[in-house]
């Protein structure tokens, strides 16, 4: 075990290199990068006036812009060294988790990604428990009674679900029940409401799960046809083996054939994508549902890194989530051997 681990973190040093590589390369020549975006706001406000915002508060009315001020500018954003020196230069310091400071909010990228994180993770955390907790039985269930009217009815159902793109659903939500035009049940802003700070410990923990239950039903819906369907033709294929024949043929009941045989075996590939859906779940975030919610979280700072041509923050996070999508995807092949003993490492490598 411990020889494959290493083989596989040996392998990633040259997976996140070659990710970060191409990124880089693709910024580079992408139209409109941050000095190019900087130029074309202070042509955009030419007729004079002053930018008040950091690094706009460079531009001074409409004095005109001369290589020594183009030159200060490049300089700023570090786009005065070569490309080859700025990525070794870059990569040196991503080494020791130093993302460097955001062009657009002037803040730590590290400082940044942390204060955008409770939201992603009070999604993200919520609709894993949710997702596991409704499709695991649910599946099992539509399993044992494949053909019933219960399987056609609850299956006609979460394949509605999961047609309805989870920012339509969103929307949906809202006019029924945030006051949109019908119900206003649930507050449509923010994890907490504004005078969370008054409330006591248990109306501020009512007041918080209050606020998610919109944003976390709108993101959870599409899961859970996915996972229900994995659970069901898991558990539906072992089913069928010869072995629970043989076990029902000896005459064991069908509780214990469900859960001492099948269980076992059906859980497989549900278990092991156990551990890169937890991660994710924390990590990751949806521009759609954040901005139709008013939360900001990750998936609403991806957006606005990429549009406000904020390399750092879009490569700084880059390079966080492909460690943590690397490390996951291990995680999720020792829990095969964990779940099922009867697969070796050498087996998975090969």
């Amino acid at each position: 075990m411990v020889a494959y681990i290493v083989k596989r973190v040996l392998l990633m040093i040259p997976t996140l290199f070659g990710v970060m590589l191409i990124t880089f390369a693709v910024t580079q020549f992408v139209p409109g990068g941050p000095v190019e975006k900087l130029l074309g706001e202070m042509q955009g406000i030419a007729g004079g006036g002053e930018v008040h915002s950091t690094p706009r508060a460079i531009y001074r009315g409409d004095s005109g812009l001369d290589s020594e001020r183009l030159a200060h500018l490049e300089k700023l954003y570090g786009f005065d060294k070569p490309p080859l020196e700025r990525f070794i230069s870059m990569m040196g310091r991503y080494l020791v988790f130093d993302f460097g400071t955001s062009y657009y909010h002037q803040r730590s990228v590290a400082e940044l990604v942390v204060s955008r994180m409770p939201v992603s993770m009070s999604l993200g955390l919520w609709s894993f428990i949710i997702v596991y907790a409704v499709c695991i039985p649910l599946g099992i269930k539509k399993a044992v009674a494949d053909g019933s009217r219960f399987d056609l009815i609850s299956s006609t159902v979460i394949l509605v679900g999961y047609a309805i793109p989870g920012f339509v659903l969103g929307v949906l939500l809202v006019v029924l029940f945030g006051g949109g035009s019908f119900w206003s049940i649930f507050p449509l802003r923010g994890l907490v409401s504004d005078n969370f700070d008054e409330l006591s410990p248990l109306m501020q923990v009512l007041d918080y799960l209050w606020h998610m239950v919109l944003p976390i039903t709108s993101g959870a819906v599409g899961s859970l046809a996915v996972m229900t369907m994995l659970t069901k033709n898991s558990f539906l294929e072992e089913i069928n083996k010869q072995y629970v024949l043989t076990a029902r043929a000896k005459g064991l009941s069908e509780g214990k054939v469900l859960y001492k045989h099948v269980f076992r075996n059906g859980i497989i590939p549900i278990i092991t994508g156990f551990p890169g859906y937890f991660i994710a779940s924390f990590f990751t975030g949806s521009l759609l549902i954040e901005t139709i919610f008013s939360l900001q979280g990750m998936g609403l700072l991806a957006y606005e890194s990429v549009l406000n041509r904020d390399y750092p923050v879009v490569l700084g996070t880059l390079y966080f989530f492909t460690i943590i999508g690397l490390v996951s995807r291990l995680l999720s092949d020792l829990s095969y051997v964990i779940v099922d003993p009867r697969i070796t490492f050498e087996s998975i490598d090969g």
